[in-house]
């Protein structure tokens, strides 16, 4: 009954090591998504506010065309730059919030 009872507490301690090393490596891929996505924002809102400056002081249609051409495609490539460091961030997330389950399924199936 004791061998038991201690079984049953040895389990529910790995159980509790399991989800805090999950919930810090979710923590960790969560802030780095935050800090990526706060560094965007700010960069693009600079880009913008650059570019509105430049617009003001334009003489010419063809001089304020040219300048909103290279704003629109430069902010179109910061985006998929943005969209991709993202993506390859959330998929590092998954990666590592599941690390600590998979070496508990491992354990199960080998017994």
């Amino acid at each position: 009954m004791m061998q038991a009872f201690e079984d049953f507490q040895k389990f529910g301690k790995e159980n509790l090591d399991l989800a805090v090393k999950a919930f810090g490596a979710q923590q960790k891929g969560v802030q780095a998504i935050a800090t990526e996505v706060a560094d965007y924002s700010k960069k693009a809102i600079e880009a913008g506010s650059a570019t509105f400056e430049k617009l003001a002081g334009v003489k010419t249609l063809d001089k304020a065309i040219e300048i909103q051409s290279d704003y629109a495609k430069s902010a179109y490539e910061g985006f998929v730059a943005h969209a991709t460091k993202v993506g390859e961030l959330v998929n590092e997330l998954a990666k590592e919030s599941f690390k600590p389950l998979e070496a508990a399924f491992s354990k199960v199936q080998a017994k």
